[in-house]
């Protein structure tokens, strides 16, 4: 299946792109030995995730400022590990998820990005049987606001309408004192 791009402006109403039955997420790290997901500060698919933050590099030697908000890394009972962010360059910006699908089966991906004036990328991605680690993004986009004024969600399912098995956003709660 080749991936699907969908760009939708104006009122964005409640998005539901995929039946809720069966959706459970916690923290990775069970302890087993699979690589971790790939790094956003980092080429796609190439490096371990070592946190989800928003962090920036300043321009040098030329190169544009860089900059990712990521949410938490995630995983499924069902066997779906990813973590999603929200990624700058110069004055672009795109939704990118890093993914582990250790289902045993082939997946249906859907990753949004919501911008400011009601702007959305979708982009479709299927996700192969294999448990190595893999990358779905939107294609990029000329910036239109700061980085915290944009957001993503992917959502991963058991086929195109099969039962959602993980949604992972790229926002995380505001951690709280006790």
């Amino acid at each position: 299946m080749q991936p699907r791009l969908v760009v939708i402006m104006g009122a964005v109403a409640a998005v539901a792109l995929l039946p809720l039955g069966g959706a459970a997420a916690g923290p990775v790290g069970d302890g087993d030995a699979k690589s971790p997901l790939p790094s956003p500060a980092e080429a796609p698919a190439e490096a371990p995730a070592r946190k989800a933050a928003e962090e920036a590099d300043g321009e040098s030697a030329g190169e544009p400022a860089r900059a990712s908000r990521c949410g938490p890394e995630l995983s499924s009972p069902g066997g779906v590990e990813a973590q999603t962010c929200v990624l700058t360059e110069g004055a672009e910006t795109w939704a990118r998820t890093y993914y582990r699908n250790a289902t045993g089966g082939e997946l249906a991906a859907v990753l949004t990005m919501m911008g400011p004036g009601a702007r959305t990328v979708r982009m479709h991605c299927a996700i192969g049987a294999g448990d190595e680690p893999g990358v779905c993004e939107t294609p990029r986009e000329p910036s239109a606001g700061t980085l915290t004024a944009y957001s993503a969600v992917a959502e991963f399912a058991a086929g195109e309408a099969g039962a959602l098995l993980l949604r992972s956003g790229s926002n995380s709660a505001v951690p709280r004192g006790s």
